[in-house]
């Protein structure tokens, strides 16, 4: 069999697997319903065991050693030998892990906090830690948000330890870092540009938080020292809390959350509408609570997942998920379909956070939100700081997050609820509560959704400084522009993952990931 047969024939039946796996688990995460959770179960067992096959495997390694591979050949060949490493175990192993995974993220989609004995919603509890005054409203809402968390830490902490058997059994110390080799990342280079991040970051962080803290202890009548978790806006400190000066609620009243975001993608020349018909963005019970955007079948239906309600909040996210959604729209159609795709998920990732900064973006507020230019010019300088301290606040929770994850791999057996509180006092300079005897860290659904993914974000949004840096240097500093969109489309969208996730940044950009452009923009304040 020739290598273009051979490739013929895997993008032809991973991509029937990836069909069917994808309309499950969106099914799955639109009803709560545990047949579609079987079925994503049952999708997710089948394409791992085509994976697993080591004489596949053998020969994709046979393939890849020939010299006269051509660029398209030898990425698919990657692409599939990159899928295929972690997978070379017993199919029970295999079948264990997915099960396992599938459960939780089933208890995930259906759990509701509840407060006095009432269930509420994450938005219900969003908005408490928002609005409310009452720092024993805030304290029992925030209490309620973590409450999943010991749902789900023993079922967790037995599929880690699974992971890592799995791992330790391809040679691997742990799944963390077969993780990151099967991600194309250098685990040791990653954390060094995080840890210089800290670094960098510590004053001026510790600066902003301590405005941030005398605002919060105004407000709800107590001491700096005497601040907890649930005295921030979000229930694992990862944004900005609305600032006394600057609530960006009030403009969205009564405005359409998807015609703001259909005309920004209009305005840079791209079509969403098709997308959105087919997207479910709006909340109801046992639907997942959360907000994500799949794609498919690389042929265009890419939907998109929200829970909205008229809000700044939700704005954001829109425009983050229909980021995400145009990248996979326009990737070319007739690339194979193991290539149609984002080159990494920190690529899709930069895409989607672009987008999401937007609506802290004067020009966006003034051009589609309709705010008028004295109130933008009056609000500029506000939003401005706004966007640093949710960028400081986010990149120091990323790397919380991400630093306990590699800790949890290291040894899952470790007081991980003391880790975690020492890690989020260390980094996010957050006051633990007096119970830190609690699974805390469990109630983030991504340690058992997207394992070993997180810093994946803190890298995407170091790749949409520099992105956005060489987008108002080279092609317009009014980003709103069909000029702009058809550099990003034909530029990053169309290859697709033609091209390793790095060589993708320097092509569009003119060199490698280089965190200068945060640091410059977000950290020492001063924009590129």
């Amino acid at each position: 069999m020739t290598v273009e047969q051979f490739l013929e024939e895997q993008n032809k039946t991973i991509r029937d697997f990836h069909i069917t796996r994808a309309n499950s688990s969106w099914m799955a995460a639109t009803t709560g319903e545990d047949e579609w959770n079987k079925k994503t179960a049952a999708a997710s067992n089948a394409v791992n065991v085509y994976l697993s096959n080591p004489e596949r495997f053998e020969q994709v390694k046979a393939y890849l050693a020939q010299e006269d591979l051509t660029t398209i050949q030898r990425r698919q060949l990657e692409d599939l030998q990159t899928g295929m490493a972690g997978k070379q175990i017993p199919e029970d192993d295999l079948k264990e892990m997915v099960e396992r995974s599938t459960e939780l993220i089933g208890i995930f989609n259906t759990f509701r906090a509840t407060i006095d004995g009432k269930s509420v919603s994450e938005n219900d509890v969003r908005q408490i830690l928002i609005k409310s005054n009452d720092s024993a409203e805030r304290e029992e809402a925030w209490h309620a948000s973590k409450q999943i968390g010991k749902e789900v830490e023993e079922k967790l902490l037995t599929l880690v330890r699974k992971r890592n058997e799995v791992a330790r059994s391809l040679g691997y110390e742990n799944y963390h870092q077969m993780s990151f080799e099967h991600q194309e990342l250098d685990r040791d280079e990653i954390f060094s540009i995080f840890h210089k991040l800290k670094d960098l970051s510590d004053e001026p962080f510790r600066q902003m938080k301590l405005e941030l803290d005398s605002e919060l202890a105004e407000r709800f009548g107590v001491s700096i020292d005497g601040l907890r978790p649930w005295h921030y806006a979000d229930p694992f400190f990862q944004e900005a809390p609305p600032s006394k000066d600057l609530d960006l609620d009030p403009f969205y009243e009564g405005k359409d959350l998807e015609h703001l975001t259909i005309e920004t993608f209009k305005s840079m020349g791209m079509d969403i509408t098709d997308m959105l018909a087919n997207s479910d963005l709006y909340p109801r019970d046992k639907k997942n609570q959360h907000a994500f955007c799949s794609d498919l079948n690389r042929e265009g239906d890419v939907r998109v997942l929200c829970n909205n309600v008229p809000s700044d909040y939700w704005s954001t996210t829109m425009l983050h998920e229909f980021g995400h959604a145009v990248y996979f729209k326009y990737v070319d159609p007739t690339l194979p379909f193991l290539l149609r795709s984002c080159a990494h998920t920190l690529t899709t990732e930069a895409i989607a956070m672009l987008y999401g900064r937007f609506a802290k973006n004067p020009d966006w507020l003034q051009q589609f939100l309709g705010i008028d230019d004295a109130e933008v010019a009056e609000l500029e300088p506000l939003i401005n700081e706004s966007l640093r301290k949710q960028m400081l606040i986010a990149g120091r929770w990323i790397m919380t997050f991400s630093f306990f994850e590699r800790e949890l791999y290291e040894n899952p057996d470790q007081d991980l609820n003391k880790l975690w509180w020492k890690l989020v006092k260390d980094v996010q300079f957050v006051n633990p509560p007096e119970e830190q005897d609690f699974p805390h860290w469990a109630a983030k659904i991504h340690f058992t959704l997207a394992p070993v993914y997180y810093q994946n974000y803190l890298l995407g949004e170091l790749t949409t400084s520099q992105l956005q840096a060489y987008i108002e240097k080279n092609i317009s500093k009014d980003l709103f522009t069909p000029k702009v969109g058809a550099y990003l489309v034909d530029e990053f969208f169309k290859p697709g993952a033609l091209y390793p996730w790095n060589e993708k940044i320097e092509r569009t950009t003119g060199e490698k990931l280089n965190p200068q452009y945060f640091i410059d923009q977000f950290v020492s304040g001063v924009l590129v």
